[in-house]
């Protein structure tokens, strides 16, 4: 370990904590390689950032899949590819149940709903599944709607935001360099484009990835890099849990260690930026890494379930930031 990637720590204090500008993509490199003995001061320094430039309050968020399995698409991480001999088979949610749905999400004390669909981008019968669904929602529970569907054009945009869809989620999954290992069926650009229409149209921009899915640590920094330019409302960070069926289904999960260093250091290249515990935490980190990850940089959190695994239980995630005195994001008075 060279003096100067130990050193990266002073630095970043200076730079992110002191000037809030986000380290570069070697600056980032560095602090993931530095050694596990220096972790502990690496997530007390990720700490002090979120608090400095993003304050103490948690986002809490809730999820669910309104169309799931049967998709054309080939993430190599993703069981709901119609690809793959994976067990998730197609269904489709009712609007009763989405109702339902956001009004548990809402007891949770979570502030965003975010309606996810397993398709390479949204049809006509998808389209007017969620315009269903959001006016539903809308008429008996208050919160923000989120949607998750896939590649959009210029009319599909502009459609969901007149829906008044607050964010957009659409994950660039990882650095461009390695993004052809992880998707073959359509390109890093194709997700880029959908995420600028997003922007121009003045919904939030929700967009991260997965990590440990066989990436280099450099290209770990490059994909830090890559979603500091392009500067989202929100970065969800899931950690790789090996689906079986799928291509990435016998890989090995991350290190706890590495995990966490990543945390601090999407947070350190990010400083304003809202990043999300989400999938495979559980795995790859366990209840200690939770805390250690929400006291490391992480300033909003998934409660309960995913798509198509579990999470742990809301009640465990809302406990654990009442214990570290954490205030959940109360819903803005104006919406």
């Amino acid at each position: 370990m060279t003096q100067a990637a130990t050193d990266v720590l002073g630095l970043a204090r200076e730079q992110v904590l002191e000037r809030g500008e986000g380290l570069t993509q070697d600056q980032v490199l560095q602090v993931l390689q530095l050694p596990d003995d220096k972790l502990e001061e690496l997530l007390a320094l990720a700490h002090e950032v979120r608090m400095r430039w993003c304050g103490p309050e948690v986002e809490v968020e809730g999820i669910i899949s309104l169309k799931t399995g049967g998709c054309p698409e080939d993430c190599h991480f993703c069981s709901q590819s119609g690809l793959f001999a994976s067990p998730v088979r197609s269904a489709w949610l009712d609007v009763p149940s989405l109702v339902e749905a956001a009004k548990q999400t809402a007891k949770s004390g979570a502030t965003e709903f975010c309606i996810v669909a397993a398709v390479r981008g949204p049809d006509e019968r998808l389209l007017a599944q969620v315009a269903a669904g959001i006016e539903a929602i809308r008429n008996e529970v208050d919160i923000q709607i989120a949607c998750s569907l896939g590649m959009l054009t210029q009319e599909q945009v502009d459609r969901l935001s007149e829906m008044g869809v607050h964010r957009y989620n659409h994950n660039l999954e990882t650095a461009r360099s390695f993004f052809p290992n992880v998707v073959t069926t359509h390109t890093w650009e194709e997700r880029w484009g959908t995420l600028e229409m997003v922007r121009e149209a003045g919904m939030e921009v929700c967009c991260g990835g997965i990590l440990g899915m066989g990436e280099t640590l450099e290209q770990r920094a490059e994909f830090a890099a890559n979603l500091a330019e392009l500067n989202p409302h929100e970065v969800p960070l899931n950690f790789l849990n090996p689906r079986p069926g799928t291509p990435f289904g016998d890989l090995e999960v991350l290190p706890a260690s590495e995990a966490l260093k990543a945390v601090a250091a999407f947070r350190l290249a990010m400083p304003r930026t809202m990043l999300r515990f989400a999938g495979g935490r559980e795995i790859t980190l366990g209840d200690l890494g939770a805390k250690q990850g929400i006291l490391g940089g992480i300033n909003a959190v998934i409660v309960g379930n995913y798509l198509t695994t579990l999470g742990r239980p809301a009640e465990s995630d809302l406990e654990l930031l009442n214990d570290l005195q954490m205030p959940i994001k109360a819903l803005n008075a104006s919406i």
